[in-house]
């Protein structure tokens, strides 16, 4: 059997590559390790963690101290009643028992928790609408190919007026055909292909491809390597992104990559990259706040609002998340995206 400096041991290296905040705590509730992220969010360095009670930093002592007893007996626990001694930030925390007396006690923070739960809702309202969107689409998409195709037959047999008609039917079908292509966007990819690519190139080639006098700011990390995303799908968020900052009226973009640290993905262990691009057009309407990721909604009187909806989609298919800060006259949507170049 392990003694207890083994388990120790065992511990520290098993949580110290968690992408979350954790401590690591002894019967006494000091703290014995604490890892990068839980230094961060501390803001304080292990070495002087080391030795010190939790209730330094967390409060209120009293009910951190009832918590931690519950989870000394093998109980695994979670509470959203904390923050931080310094700054009040509030947090919550889940601990359970690690054996040899040891508790590890991972410390979320709540704007964190918040966005994780909004990310989940998100998620799952998408799935859904694709799935239902895909159904639908494949079932129309047979009938109207045969309908354009008997269309196009017709045209060559008319003239005169029935030909205006006749044209005018072909317009309207690929119409409903370009609906129905939209409706499949949204729908789930697996296994997409992945190459290669140079982010700043895709995004220049995209804004190069607009008719616009509007003023571009770039803040380009020089040193981002190509690396491996799906380039059609991809360009497809870029161009949905910097469509919508046309559409609210912007007359200044900015922009912005960079590689991220700090920055926890589900599934990816390592650096991230953020693409980042911020408009001074019309804010987003308050009521559709919560939900601009879900398709169909739009605070535009023209479009189909599905824009940030594939905007979503594209980036889950990379292992991603797209957060969005809105404000007034100020907007910014932020890619996270697995930096692989490999």
């Amino acid at each position: 059997m392990q003694s207890e400096h083994q388990q120790q041991i065992s511990a520290k290296v098993e949580f110290s590559h968690l992408p979350v905040s954790c401590v690591l705590l002894n019967a006494d509730a000091q703290v014995l390790s604490a890892n990068i992220l839980a230094q961060e969010h501390l803001n304080v360095s292990e070495k002087r963690l080391l030795g010190q009670k939790l209730s330094e930093y967390i409060a209120p002592e009293d009910e951190l101290n009832q918590f931690l007893a519950r989870a000394s007996h093998a109980e695994t626990i979670s509470s959203d009643l904390f923050y931080t001694v310094a700054g009040h930030r509030p947090y919550s925390l889940y601990a359970s028992q690690q054996g040899g007396g040891l508790i590890s006690v991972v410390l979320i923070a709540e704007g964190n928790r918040l966005q994780a739960e909004q990310q989940s809702r998100r998620h799952e309202m998408a799935e859904a609408v694709s799935r239902i969107a895909l159904e639908r689409a494949h079932e129309i998409k047979n009938p109207l190919a045969a309908l354009s195709g008997a269309t196009q037959l017709l045209q060559a047999q008319v003239d005169g007026d029935s030909l205006e008609i006749v044209q005018h039917m072909l317009s309207d079908i690929d119409r409903i055909k370009e609906r129905v292509d939209g409706f499949l966007q949204i729908g789930p990819r697996a296994n997409i292909q992945m190459q290669a690519v140079n982010i700043h190139a895709l995004i220049d080639s995209v804004i190069k491809n607009s008719d616009t006098s509007i003023k571009v700011q770039r803040t380009f990390d020089p040193s981002i390597p190509e690396a491996l995303f799906h380039e059609r799908r991809l360009r497809q968020a870029i161009e949905n992104l910097w469509s919508n900052a046309l559409e609210a009226g912007s007359d200044l973009v900015v922009w912005e990559t960079r590689v991220e640290h700090n920055v926890n993905l589900l599934g990816h262990k390592g650096m991230v990259l953020s693409i980042k691009i911020t408009s001074n057009g019309e804010e987003i309407p308050a009521h559709i706040r919560d939900k601009m990721f879900e398709p169909y909604v739009t605070g535009k009187t023209r479009g189909n609002g599905l824009g940030l909806s594939i905007v979503q989609q594209v980036v889950q298919e990379h292992g991603g998340k797209v957060v969005v800060n809105a404000e007034r006259m100020r907007t910014s949507f932020t890619m996270f995206l697995p930096l692989r170049m490999e």
